[in-house]
């Protein structure tokens, strides 16, 4: 399943960059704000992914 949340972060991200990019071109500020929130979001939880695969790795590394 780590394939299908990273991939869901990455479109988080891209729908928080284009939402972002709407905002600021139509002068929204809000809507540029909920895009930079929705960007921020979908990267921390990358993060939490790599984090995961990486104690997974270190796990793997011990063990064998």
């Amino acid at each position: 399943m780590g394939m299908v949340n990273k991939l869901k972060n990455r479109l988080a991200m891209m729908a928080g960059r284009a939402k972002a990019n709407y905002g600021r071109a139509t002068g929204r500020r809000s809507v540029q704000v909920r895009g930079r929130w929705q960007r921020i979001v979908g990267a921390g939880r990358q993060v939490g992914e790599q984090v995961k695969d990486s104690g997974k790795n270190i796990g793997k590394a011990i063990r064998g």
